[in-house]
């Protein structure tokens, strides 16, 4: 009587950034928190504009300029700060929210070496609230455009400088994804990294006017907010904005010390 002594061998698949990339995409869009909160976003940028285009009067704050002024362009993004809140808080949830769930020892346990994942989910999540914000800020523009036909500020699509106010509005707001996603990994905390990103998109802003003029001028220039400011507004003026080119810098430099402190992190501790 003979004994069959085969073995089967487990497959194995060696992790790859192109897989982990591809875990991270099914991981966002199997979440209904995910395009939920996105799409209110994307809500906020085209009802916000509108309805800011849609009250514009020539009695108003922005009465009595022309469309050089790039006033247009201030209505049609006047929900920008609250699509911050959400995209910033959707990047935290993605990553801090693993931790509450402990759906995070399961990802580590698949790819040990950590690092991959904080680049594939930034890599997922910033492209993606790049597009859907980009393409929000183009519809509330174009909504906008329309009830202020006829107006002195009003600005169509093809005027210098729209395009490249709306692809900033969206460049920021893809950044803000992307720093949500690393301060979520920083405190693994979803309402501790939630509060925190509030506090430097909507409430530091307005303390650096508690500075002596020169450092609080300095202090704005440097925040994130200020910077995307700068990157979609047609005539940068004020002390606390920027170039557009020195704006687009700025946010770059802020992702670049997230992402290196959200990496240290990863490596130094257990879980």
């Amino acid at each position: 009587m003979s004994t069959d002594t085969s073995t089967v061998t487990p497959l194995v698949h060696r992790v790859t950034g192109r897989r982990v990339v591809r875990s991270e995409w099914s991981k966002f869009w199997s979440l209904r928190s995910s395009w939920i909160t996105l799409g209110v976003a994307v809500l906020f940028l085209v009802v916000i504009g509108s309805i800011a285009a849609a009250l514009y009067s020539p009695d108003g704050p922005l009465g009595g300029k022309d469309a050089g002024s790039g006033a247009a362009l201030t209505l049609a993004l006047a929900g920008t700060n609250l699509a911050a809140l959400a995209v910033g808080a959707l990047g935290v949830l993605l990553s801090a929210g693993e931790y509450s769930t402990g759906m995070v020892r399961s990802t580590f346990a698949a790819v040990p070496g950590r690092l991959p994942v904080l680049w594939a989910k930034c890599a997922v999540y910033g492209p993606i609230a790049f597009v859907a914000a980009t393409l929000g800020a183009l519809v509330s523009f174009l909504v906008g455009s329309a009830a202020l036909h006829g107006e002195p500020i009003a600005l169509s699509l093809g005027d210098a400088g729209v395009l490249r106010c709306l692809l900033g509005a969206g460049l920021y707001l893809g950044l803000v994804g992307v720093y949500g996603v690393t301060v979520g990994l920083l405190v693994r905390s979803t309402a501790g990294g939630i509060a925190i990103l509030a506090g430097v998109v909507l409430v530091l802003p307005g303390l650096t006017g508690l500075l002596p003029s020169s450092l609080g001028d300095t202090v704005g220039r440097c925040l994130p907010s200020n910077a995307g400011q700068s990157v979609m507004t047609l005539h940068a003026t004020g002390d606390s904005l920027v170039s557009p080119g020195a704006g687009v810098t700025a946010l770059l430099v802020w992702a670049v010390l997230l992402l290196a402190a959200a990496a240290r992190r990863l490596r130094r501790s257990d879980v």
